[in-house]
């Protein structure tokens, strides 16, 4: 089978490389460029370990085809932070304890990214309808939740 170069933009750099027409885009990440940030958790997307933004949209990797990124504007879990400077939010998630054996962590950071973008004041219901599509077997998502609330207050803090 053939190989299709697939150009884009992967957290602020242009990429190129080659993938099967048939690969999926979270294989791609992970074993072409390096960013093993994502997981695989299903496969089928409903766990949200490979959550990244595409065109600053909320995706699971998983789903998308490798060749279905071209010309996109893809953001992973490597991207949100500015070079060794965390963002409050991945502040937050350490400082709370958001986190345990971390396979869900990207997921969530990059979904509440989202959220944070779109909605930088969300209630409590509005962070775990956003954070819905991933699962933690760990931490039972208070943790989670309380921490995106507070990063949420510190951006909005910063900001004003």
């Amino acid at each position: 089978m053939s190989r299709i170069q697939v150009s884009c933009t992967v957290n602020g750099d242009s990429v190129d490389f080659l993938c099967d027409a048939d690969g999926s885009l979270l294989n791609a990440l992970r074993d072409e460029l390096g960013l093993t940030g994502i997981k695989e958790g299903c496969g089928t997307g409903d766990c949200g370990a490979c959550s990244i933004l595409m065109d600053d949209e909320l995706n699971c990797a998983c789903l998308i085809f490798a060749p279905e990124a071209t010309g996109t504007t893809i953001t992973t879990v490597e991207g949100l932070a500015d070079g060794d400077h965390l963002t409050p939010l991945q502040e937050c998630f350490l400082e709370g304890a958001a986190l345990q054996c971390g396979i869900c962590t990207p997921g969530f950071l990059v979904a509440a990214t989202a959220l944070l973008q779109h909605n930088p004041n969300p209630t409590e219901t509005e962070i775990r309808y956003a954070l819905a599509g991933n699962l933690c077997r760990c931490t039972g998502y208070d943790k989670i939740v309380r921490a995106v609330r507070e990063a949420a207050a510190q951006m909005r803090e910063a900001s004003a």
